[in-house]
């Protein structure tokens, strides 16, 4: 609806006031709304201006919605392939990080995570996620006794966590234990953060599997989400990290081995909240193997984090679906027979203004490929394409669905 100015609005009611008394002493009332609706078209822009219907066309640019061409938004969950390619599985890891350039100053992030992605091609690739090593008294990088540069990357990686994810009054990461769900301590961690792009609002819980591989051999490793939801103080969900495989391809159900190295200490957990999953080191190097292990010295820069992504890459396979609630609304574009039957393309007219087709002056023929939604500022919010032209001509219309999701 358009508003005018007060100048504009008394020139408009002048103009129609005229036009009242005009017909009342020559046409005894009679009243055309055709010229009255071009009265008000004067002082309207082409895209507020009123449809006249004169068995010929209309020449809006703009046409609203009627309250029943729009379905409100409804609230969906939607569970789709984690990676940036759509897929749901990772076989192939690479990394651009180096560790010949990290040490002398701290400045590069290797000496805190590398980022992993799925294409050896990592200057266009997306990242996939990253890996990082921490160790609560700062082993695996040096002091600033030995390095005065030292930022003590894994200390800072293990606080960073710690911070994330666990309750503010706990100093350690903690971890399943016999029957016990924070039943061990943990000095140190591995960790997989998955990019947020991937993510997104949350890890599908249940939905993903893991392999590493060592001198242990291979082991799969999921979640034990068909159980009930453990949720922190700080209301972050977590679950235990526990060897089993998702049996993927097959009727059979989610088969967890065991939640316990040998060693009776958890494997880890996993945050879907966050896209974050910490193994313990601990449990690692007694199953997967014992190459596993943590840092325990702090002269020099280990990258113990780079023992882990080499198991990740051995493993090659890691399973993974996000999952959102999506709110989805519809609308329904009818355009009628005598709507949008002329193009502002140049190529419709030639240079004397006059249709290229001598036919279009009473049969016009135009072919839409692109709807466009706008707000009542005409301001354009959303494009909807459609897979293919529509003919659109005084005997034809249209009516398009358009989709869209937030």
């Amino acid at each position: 609806m358009a508003t005018l100015g007060s100048n504009t609005g008394t020139q408009l009611t002048n103009d129609i006031a005229a036009y009242l008394n005009q017909q009342k002493q020559s046409a005894n009332g009679a009243l055309d709304t055709t010229q009255l609706a071009s009265i008000i078209n004067n002082y309207l822009t082409t895209g507020e201006k009123l449809v006249i219907e004169t068995g010929v066309t209309t020449n809006s640019v703009y046409k609203s919605f009627n309250t029943t061409d729009i379905v409100p938004a409804k609230n969906e969950i939607v569970t789709t392939g984690i990676w940036s390619n759509g897929s749901g599985s990772l076989t192939t890891f690479y990394t651009s990080s180096t560790t010949s350039i990290a040490g002398a100053s701290g400045s590069t992030t290797d000496e805190y995570y590398y980022n992993v992605y799925a294409s050896a091609n990592t200057g266009s690739a997306a990242v996939e996620f990253a890996v990082a090593y921490g160790h609560v008294s700062g082993a695996g990088a040096p002091t600033t006794a030995a390095d005065q540069n030292s930022t003590y990357p894994t200390m800072a990686t293990y606080f960073q966590y710690r911070a994330l994810l666990t309750d503010t009054n706990e100093n350690f990461f903690s971890f399943y234990s016999g029957s016990t769900m924070d039943g061990t301590s943990a000095d140190d961690i591995y960790v997989i953060n998955i990019a947020r792009s991937n993510y997104r609002e949350r890890v599908d819980a249940g939905n993903w599997e893991l392999h590493l591989s060592g001198s242990g051999g291979v082991y799969t490793f999921i979640d034990n989400s068909g159980e009930k939801f453990n949720i922190t103080n700080s209301g972050t969900n977590e679950f235990n990290i526990v060897s089993g495989t998702l049996n993927l391809g097959s009727t059979a159900p989610v088969t967890i081995s065991t939640y316990t190295a040998s060693n009776g200490q958890g494997f880890g957990k996993f945050y879907p909240d966050y896209g974050i999953l910490v193994f313990n080191p601990n449990a690692l190097q007694v199953s997967v193997g014992a190459e596993l292990s943590g840092s325990a010295q702090s002269a020099s820069y280990d990258y113990t984090h780079k023992k882990f992504l080499t198991s990740v890459q051995g493993g090659a396979y890691f399973e993974a679906r996000r999952i959102e609630n999506v709110s989805t609304a519809h609308y329904f574009v009818r355009v009628n027979n005598r709507e949008f039957n002329y193009s502002n393309n140049p190529t419709f007219v030639d240079a004397t203004g006059s249709f290229v087709q001598p036919t279009f002056t009473t049969d016009p023929v135009v072919y839409p490929t692109t709807v466009g939604l706008y707000n009542d500022a005409n301001e354009l919010l959303a494009v909807a394409k459609t897979s293919q032209p529509i003919e659109k001509s005084f005997d034809k219309e249209i009516a398009i669905k358009v989709k869209l999701d937030f």
